[in-house]
């Protein structure tokens, strides 16, 4: 199916067709380890890289695939690759690129998970990162070495809701020539598209919006086929021959799906982070409604943040979508549909009000998890970011004093008057 198709069609039609065999108009779920091949050449063929098709579900399934190609349209990409969470999402976006000795670029303001992985899991495979505040170009450009393979950041930062200046980042890394790698899990396709504003790979958590239902843990990663790895010979997974494929060089054989073809033929192969068919089934179903809920969820988000705002418990509200939110001018050139449904709030009580808030709530879930139909609740730092230094805590923006919300679908007034009886708690 055609790009040029609205995105309100591609989330329903992208990728997906009446199966074959048996008509069915929903993409069935391939629940099958492995494909028969049609005969030894064809099998031989497969395994060498020169036909496309289906080996072993760990490799490549059609359900996964339908997923992978929607994912792709919808975010303006060349290829995805689809994975089991978006924390392995993160790992196979690096992967081709990296080597002992070489390091990433990150955002200050990530996911506190994200910032672990990054300042202490990749340590281990000889990788390391520097956290800098995008907001400071200078020192994102300082920041970069000879030694730099990516630049790392989210639209909508998780979990403040800071908006990143992606084409000022973007321009960046055109100039140092290496990838600049986004994650739009809070902003979604439907609100941003990074590769528009000069990323190379986007990354995303299925598990949030994209399904929308808390039923899955999956990722994906989105390639722009827009980078040219033999540009250079920081990239030699890309732009060299391949040993385990008799030479291969993927870049000359692939060309704009040449990231993509090694993150199945290589990564999928060795790192065997899978999605599985049936989640992969759920995401494709919670993706034809992408556009109705993040619509909602905006509007929802909109409406309590500026109630939250005037109350008297409140000290501050980070939604960009406020005019009082130093990253408001963003969100007409990076969001103009909306500033997402993710922010957080400080109260004037401190840690103590912040946990008996949570605690009070009735209608808004406690959960580590955003992105839901739900409305959803967590003090960032006693538990997503409670690995971090009270430093790193401040600089993501998960203070002591902070509580994350992601506002769900519901009434808004139900939501409005859930959290003021907690406020009233709280303090």
């Amino acid at each position: 199916m055609s790009d040029a198709k609205g995105f309100d069609t591609l989330q329903i039609h992208g990728g997906a067709a009446p199966d074959p065999a048996t008509g069915a108009r929903q993409v069935p779920i391939y629940q099958s380890t492995a494909f028969v091949f049609r005969d030894a050449a064809h099998a031989a063929a497969l395994f060498g890289l020169k036909e496309v098709g289906y080996i072993y579900s760990r490799l490549t399934n059609p359900t996964i695939a339908a997923l992978q190609t929607r994912i792709a349209m919808l975010e303006g990409g060349a290829g995805a690759v689809c994975c089991s969470s978006g924390h392995a999402a993160q790992i196979m976006a690096l992967f081709p690129l990296m080597g002992p000795g070489r390091n990433i670029v990150a955002s200050s303001r990530l996911y506190g998970g994200t910032i672990t992985q990054f300042s202490q899991t990749i340590k281990r495979f000889g990788w390391s990162a520097k956290f800098v505040d995008f907001d400071d170009l200078a020192a994102v450009t300082a920041a970069i070495d000879s030694d730099t393979r990516a630049v790392f950041c989210e639209t909508i930062a998780n979990p403040g809701g800071y908006i990143t200046d992606l084409r000022a980042i973007a321009n960046i890394t055109d100039a140092a020539g290496i990838p600049l790698i986004v994650d739009n899990t809070t902003a979604t396709p439907y609100l941003c598209r990074p590769i528009e504003h000069g990323a190379t790979l986007v990354v995303h958590s299925l598990t949030k919006y994209l399904t929308g239902n808390g039923t899955v843990t999956g990722g994906a990663v989105v390639d722009s086929g827009k980078f040219d790895w033999s540009a250079s010979d920081k990239f030699p997974s890309l732009s060299q021959p391949e040993p385990a494929y008799h030479g291969l060089v993927f870049q000359q054989t692939f060309g704009p799906a040449a990231f993509t073809f090694h993150s199945i033929a290589v990564g999928l192969r060795d790192l065997g982070m899978t999605l599985n068919p049936q989640a992969a089934h759920y995401t494709l179903m919670g993706i034809e409604t992408l556009s109705l809920r993040m619509a909602k969820h905006v509007e929802n988000a909109q409406i309590v943040a500026e109630w939250l705002e005037k109350h008297p418990a409140v000290g501050a509200v980070t939604y960009p979508g406020l005019k009082s939110s130093p990253y408001h001018a963003r969100v007409a050139s990076v969001v103009p549909k909306g500033a997402g449904a993710l922010f957080t709030i400080q109260l004037k009580g401190g840690y103590d009000a912040c946990l008996k808030f949570v605690s009070s709530l009735k209608l808004f879930s406690h959960v580590a998890n955003l992105g839901d139909a739900r409305s959803l609740v967590i003090h960032s730092a006693s538990t997503t970011h409670s690995q971090l230094t009270a430093d790193q805590q401040i600089a993501a923006g998960a203070a002591p004093d902070v509580v994350r919300l992601s506002i769900g679908i519901e009434d808004p007034k139900d939501l409005i008057a859930d959290l003021d009886q907690a406020l009233k708690a709280a303090s």
